[in-house]
């Protein structure tokens, strides 16, 4: 017993040291050190000499600080190229939707720097419903040949699918044709155009008259003998006559608030044209379209040039060698109704012709405290420059640490220590320590600028954002790399007990990378990876009871300051985000998750009587105070899931209803979120505790590089882990409804997570080395996650942004850059001023929350909380 109380002194005071460098590191900024392996190793190599060769101080130069000034380097970069972009060709992502885009994967189309939205037939009613409720007329006219005929029918169909005489009459092509829907407002009309006649000008002069609001024309043709071919010179400038008379009514619909796309002629597939069409070639559509463009250009008419390129792209496919294929006459309708619904529905996933979300009155006070942040900086700076030109020496105060005052202590090499005359010692009781006032203020002027990048990302339409696209390549790919990276970067780990600090932080690094590559690929439509990916947020969440059950275990240290300083760690980006973005606290749902289980923790464990190790070897009637916690808990949680309406009227209770409902005033996605691992923390809790009382007992030993247990006993508990691994797996696959997968879900998730903890650490060999890949990103884990939210993914997670437009690939590797250095210092940024808001005393901690609790009050009025 004696020797496992060293062990866990001995690991606890390692933890407690690491936890010191890390706030050094994070508070001086990585200036003086580099990280030895660039970002995927965060093993600290001293400042060498200048005798070193060019080679040495170019690998001294791959730290943190530099890349972050590379990011920022290229963030203002893509800025002014955007910029230019937007000067040059507008910000209209209407025009970016109808005139480019290209194919991604299996033919899905990915319009020009914006996304576009999936109307279903529930969708576009909704939409047109939306709009007749306030009292627009929706009219759509095609006017045109048998292509636009196509796309009429198409258009029809898709409100009204199963409409089957519907579709029987529209077989032949009509002169005239239309479509009423009275409860909708709405009426498409089709009329047959095949030349520029004087028809056709009095039928746009009588729609003209009948001033048709938010009317949608899409028209196209060629000329009335175009099957017989011999497109000559006299023809092409007859042609670009007839569309001259066009442009004049074309333009005074317009000016009605009409909107008017003017058709390309698709080009055909020569090989297989049928015996009508053989005298049609590809070189004489092309020859039309481009008078077309001539004649349109400098008009108020949209030439629609993304429908040519939808075609052109699948002119292999096309029916009798002509005709659009159904796949590309879907893709008109949805980029149509794109076009006319988007800025009113405002889907997250359909940016484009969307407006920017207007900003709030709770926005312009955050970032005018930025502001005031940054001037004082400024202001900062500017006078120190002014002193030192002048010749005045600039001297940092020097302060003993006294108790009540949590400050990171400042990293010390041995020559430093020689300059100080050994002041800064480690062993010496009284250590000097440099307090800068303007710390907080700088760092909140940094903090300010990133907030300032999150908002120009995701809340305007200044940067370009695409739809996500999964295939098998673009998930698996990713994740083989990533693992073939954190394979590399392994070396020995000085701790040799089961979850310890380097192996907890691999463990969270590996689950979040794999997180963000399935949110970034948009494999959710894959049941087992979802299903998988659910099994690695919940270990995560085990880990989280684990991890705090045994440091209160170990330590009985569960006070009310420790608390409010996880509790800041875990909140702060969130709430700083949810009032610069304008998003509710549940939006970020996994934050919301840890914050309240860390909240069940604390309680539970708080509760007398405070049962720890030492309480137990004291009283054993301690064990069954915990068997009762236990318990209580559980009954507690599974009373909530059986009862949704005693759920509800809990979480919506005011005023901490604000914390659990949606920005619609839903808690459905707290109850979704909650349910799902409503027992995993518990599961944790107690692996944890049965775990440190086997310990206790001797069952097994982790002081040393041996395995766990004797080779007979390893190989058995090995491949019963390997068979729970499996069984889940096998369980994912096997399962074909996501509702049934997730509810049992929740209770056989620890069967997996300790099967991997076993297949981890049972040997020696595997339990003393870990990644230090994945362990430098498993350390701001928690920011990555909250930050891919706004300028790594795009439109609150639905896309992807897109800082350089063409290069997927290259885009994925910048955006990714910028993405993790922003995280890592929000992470840093996050350390600097947890001394200040939690300070260790507890009168302060508790001054500080009532002032906090006090500048909510009125945001909570603005929103109706009281």
């Amino acid at each position: 017993m004696h020797q496992y109380t060293l062990a866990m002194s001995e690991e606890l005071e390692l933890n407690h040291l690491q936890n010191d460098a890390d706030a050094a590191i994070g508070a001086d900024g990585g200036g003086g050190d580099v990280i030895g392996v660039g970002i995927g190793g965060p093993e600290i190599v001293p400042t060498t000499s200048s005798s070193n060769s060019k080679a040495e101080y170019f690998i001294q130069q791959l730290n943190s600080n530099n890349f972050k000034k590379l990011a920022l380097c290229m963030v203002l970069g893509f800025i002014v190229y955007h910029g230019i972009l937007n000067w040059q060709y507008g910000s209209d992502s209407c025009q970016w939707l109808l005139s480019k885009g290209r194919f991604k994967g299996n033919n899905e189309w990915q319009p020009y720097g914006c996304m576009v939205h999936k109307y279903s037939q529930t969708d576009t009613r909704r939409c047109l419903r939306y709009l007749a409720f306030w009292g627009y007329k929706n009219h759509f006219i095609f006017i045109g040949d048998y292509s636009v005929h196509e796309v009429y029918k198409e258009f029809i169909n898709h409100l009204h699918p199963t409409d089957d005489a519907n579709d029987s009459q529209l077989q032949q092509t009509p002169a005239d044709t239309e479509f009423d829907d009275s409860k909708l407002k709405m009426r498409v009309t089709y009329i047959y155009a095949n030349e520029v006649s004087e028809a056709l000008l009095e039928t746009l002069s009588k729609l003209q008259d009948t001033k048709e609001v938010r009317a949608v024309f899409i028209v196209g043709f060629t000329y009335r003998n175009f099957l017989k071919g011999n497109v000559t010179d006299d023809l092409l400038k007859q042609y670009q006559t007839n569309l001259t008379r066009l442009v004049m009514p074309f333009d005074q619909l317009v000016a009605g608030k009409s909107t008017v796309l003017w058709k390309l002629q698709d080009r055909v597939n020569e090989e297989k044209l049928i015996d009508s069409w053989k005298l049609i070639k590809n070189e004489d559509i092309d020859r039309l379209n481009r008078i077309a463009r001539s004649v349109f250009r400098y008009t108020d008419a949209t030439v629609w040039e993304a429908a040519w390129q939808i075609s052109n792209g699948l002119v292999d496919t096309a029916i009798d060698g002509y005709k659009l294929c159904t796949l590309g006459l879907k893709h008109y309708t949805q980029l149509l109704l794109n076009m006319y619904c988007n800025d009113n529905m405002n889907y997250n996933d359909g940016s484009c012709c969307s407006s920017a979300e207007p900003y709030t009155v709770l926005q312009i006070v955050t970032y005018a405290v930025f502001g005031v942040c940054i001037v004082l900086v400024c202001g900062i700076f500017l006078r120190r420059w002014l002193l030192h030109l002048r010749g005045h020496t600039l001297y940092t105060p020097l302060r003993s640490e006294r108790p009540g005052l949590h400050v990171a202590p400042a990293t010390t090499t041995p020559n430093a220590n020689m300059a100080n005359g050994g002041l800064a010692s480690t062993g010496s009781t009284l250590t000097l320590t440099r307090i800068d006032y303007s710390t907080p203020i700088v760092a909140m002027a940094m903090l300010g600028i990133i907030m300032a990048y999150f908002y120009l990302c995701d809340r305007t339409n200044f940067f370009m954002k695409e739809n996500k696209y999964y295939s098998e390549f673009s998930f698996w790919i990713p994740v083989g790399y990533v693992f073939a990276l954190g394979l590399f970067f392994t070396e020995d780990s000085r701790f040799t007990k089961v979850l310890n600090r380097d192996q907890s932080d691999e463990l969270k690094g590996w689950i979040l990378l794999v997180v963000l590559i399935y949110y970034m690929t948009g494999a959710d439509r894959v049941l087992p990876i979802h299903m998988h990916i659910k099994l690695l947020l919940s270990g995560y969440l085990f880990h989280t009871g684990y991890t705090h059950f045994s440091y209160m275990w170990q330590t009985g240290n569960s006070g009310y300051v420790r608390f409010f300083q996880v509790m800041f760690r875990l909140n702060f980006m969130t709430v700083i985000l949810c009032f610069c973005m304008n998003r509710p606290y549940q939006f970020y749902y996994f934050v919301p998750l840890l914050s309240f289980w860390m909240c069940v923790i604390y309680f539970l464990l708080s509760l007398p009587p405070r049962i720890t190790a030492s309480t137990v070897e004291a009283n054993p009637l301690h064990y069954l105070y915990l068997v009762g916690k236990f318990v209580g808990c559980f009954s507690v949680v599974t009373i909530l899931f059986m009862s949704e309406v005693f759920f509800e009227r809990i979480f919506v209770t005011r005023p901490w209803k604000a914390l659990f409902v949606t920005t619609d005033d839903d808690i459905h996605d707290w109850w979704y979120q909650w349910k799902l691992d409503r027992y995993t923390v518990m599961f944790g809790m107690i692996f944890a505790a049965c775990f440190h009382i086997a310990q206790k007992y001797s069952i097994f030993d982790d002081n040393n590089h041996g395995n766990l247990f004797a080779r007979r006993t390893s190989i058995t508990v090995t491949l019963l882990a390997v068979l729970g691994v499996g069984f889940y797996t096998a369980f994912s696959f096997l399962c074909r409804n996501e509702q049934n997968c997730e509810e049992i879900h929740s209770y056989i998730v620890f069967i997996p997570i300790i099967g991997y903890i076993i297949l981890r650490n049972i040997s020696g060999i595997l339990r003393t080395r870990y990644s230090t890949f994945f362990a430098w990103f498993g350390r701001i884990s928690l920011e990555l996650f909250i930050c891919q939210y706004h300028i790594w993914l795009a439109a609150d997670r639905h896309g992807v942004l897109v800082l350089l437009p063409g290069f997927p690939t290259l885009n994925m590797i910048i955006t990714s850059f910028i993405f993790v250095c922003a995280s890592h210092e929000v992470h840093r940024i996050t350390q600097i001023l947890l001394p200040f808001a939690v300070p260790n005393d507890w009168k302060l901690v508790t001054r500080n929350f009532i002032i906090f609790l006090i500048l909510l009050i009125p945001i909570a009025h603005s929103d109706g909380m009281f």
